[in-house]
């Protein structure tokens, strides 16, 4: 007796509120389960795991070999990254041979020296090209899903990415840039193209400035930009209409009458939850170049929508704009996913140590807590373009419900699959706890809803860096991010050597694949 027959058949013998906590995992066939910190990582039973890509694997079809010791920033512009953090998958149009395929988007957020360069030492010129985004070709093939190897929509993006800058910000700063820097998060948008989303860009501001002088003008990244996947030749557009600031993520939708809509999260202890709606129909060009930038404010009833002023001043500063506004401030913003059946937005929050008892409300109950929230947005009338939105908590991280193993604590990925399931991916910061960072499913409805179940636990000091389910929904891409980069780690002495265990090769941070051992679909 496996899974979810097992768990029902164990509650006869449970107290009265664990039995009702039992019988509300109905549809996530995992049973709770204690993952433990270790140097492997841990799934669910019934499950495997395969590895797709690492850092150091090619990405380009003329990309160099891996050789972590003496690394180049020619190699580096060709290979996946270091860190990793999945942004969205791109399905391609149907092929003649029939077979699935689409582009699989992999943000490269960070480069740790420490944990980089057998030295310790910054190579800022290696740096700018380990960051950026991978692009991969993922391919069905054989019943299996596969990254085609040198794949003609394949591509790297980094610190050389020549891209185009466009809206209100583009007077004061330029039209033509040369560069993305830190992408956080990102997401496919229902109109059909890519979203990437540029967070803080101070600190590689000031890691590149020697290096070239275009990276001294800190005007030019911490945007969204905005490209066509499937085109390998498609130039990114930063879009400024959609603001400056560190971003967590983004997530998109369409209003009832067809104009585009973007979520975006301030990626700070205290940070604000934004949205952009299109002047015009989301199909227009450069849609998002027109429309109007709005802060959230919450409110008894939930939230309301408060429109900032239009223009280059409040692109290039709209937390100062959005605190004039009465914006509600969040504990530190981090993903952000729209389940487009329901057309519930759902928001990440990480946690916030810094709040004070003084300080709490409604949707950011606690003081002085890292554990963070999941909140539920639901627009007024289901329309993405409505003035308010129904607010409420749908999980609170670091408080187990009855009946559960593992729980979420930092939460900071959400996914959502076809069926409606968040893919919740935790994040410590590489902080060494009671348990390992774990990617949960949790239903968005019905008797299950708000129940996180572990699936994939993570190897010591890594975290989870987002989740895409195949379209068939037989396999979840995840992403194990910096393996290892515990504090006080460095390149020779990590926290593990996971996945090779090797003792001659650092650890990588992984994109995976997780399966049913009996072929069926994840999670169902």
């Amino acid at each position: 007796m496996t899974g979810r027959r097992a768990l029902l058949a164990g509650a006869a013998g449970l107290p009265l509120l664990a039995r009702a906590a039992a019988a509300q995992v109905v549809s996530l066939d995992m049973p709770p389960a204690r993952f433990p910190v270790k140097l492997d990582d841990s799934l669910a039973p019934g499950y495997r795991r395969e590895v797709l890509v690492r850092w150091g694997d090619r990405v380009t079809f003329d990309a160099r070999a891996w050789d972590p010791r003496r690394p180049t920033a020619e190699a580096a512009s060709t290979q996946f990254g270091w860190d990793g953090r999945i942004c969205g998958m791109v399905l391609s149009p149907p092929g003649a041979d029939g077979l699935s395929r689409g582009v699989l988007a992999v943000a490269h957020p960070t480069v740790d020296p420490a944990m980089v360069f057998p030295d310790g030492r910054d190579r800022p010129a290696v740096s700018a090209q380990l960051q950026g985004a991978s692009l991969l070709n993922i391919e069905k093939q054989g019943g299996r899903w596969v990254v085609v190897d040198g794949g003609y929509q394949s591509r790297r993006l980094g610190g050389d990415t020549l891209c185009r800058l466009t809206g209100p910000g583009s007077e004061a700063v330029g039209t033509a840039i040369q560069g993305l820097l830190g992408l956080s998060g990102g997401c496919a948008t229902p109109w059909g193209t890519l979203l990437l989303a540029e967070d803080d860009p101070a600190p590689w501001v000031a890691r590149l400035s020697r290096l070239d002088p275009r990276f001294a003008d800190g005007t030019r990244f911490g945007w969204v930009a905005e490209l066509d996947a499937l085109d390998p030749a498609s130039v990114p557009a930063k879009r400024t209409a959609l603001a400056r600031f560190p971003r967590g993520d983004v997530a998109a939708a369409l209003t009832r009458d067809g104009r585009a809509v973007v979520y975006l999260s301030d990626h700070r202890a205290f940070g604000f939850l934004f949205r952009f709606v299109s002047a015009g129909p989301a199909t227009e060009p450069d849609a998002l170049d027109r429309g109007t930038l709005f802060a959230a404010r919450a409110t008894r009833q939930g939230i309301a929508w408060e429109a900032l002023p239009a223009g280059a001043e409040t692109a290039l500063n709209p937390i100062a704009a959005a605190g004039q506004a009465g914006a509600t401030a969040f504990d530190l913003p981090a993903g952000l996913v729209v389940e487009p059946r329901s057309g519930r937005l759902y928001l990440a929050c990480k946690g916030n140590a810094a709040r004070r008892p003084d300080q709490v409300d409604a949707l950011n109950p606690r003081a002085g807590s890292n554990a963070g929230q999941i909140l539920e947005i639901i627009p007024a009338g289901g329309d993405h373009g409505a003035a308010t939105a129904a607010a409420s908590i749908l999980l609170l991280g670091g408080v187990p419900r009855p009946g559960a193993g593992a729980w979420p604590e930092s939460p900071a990925t959400l996914s959502v699959d076809a069926g409606g399931r968040l893919w919740i991916g935790t994040d410590h910061d590489g902080r060494v706890g009671a348990q390992p960072d774990i990617l949960f499913g949790c239903d968005s409805e019905g008797p299950g809803k708000g129940f996180a179940l572990p699936l994939y636990g993570a190897p010591r000091g890594a975290a989870i860096g987002g989740a895409a389910m195949s379209p068939d929904g037989l396999a979840l891409f995840a992403l194990v991010r910096t393996p290892g980069a515990e504090p006080g780690a460095s390149f020779d002495r990590p926290g593990t050597r996971w996945p090779a265990f090797d003792p001659a090769i650092p650890p990588r941070s992984t994109l995976v694949t997780l399966l049913r051992e009996n072929g069926g679909r994840v999670g169902g």
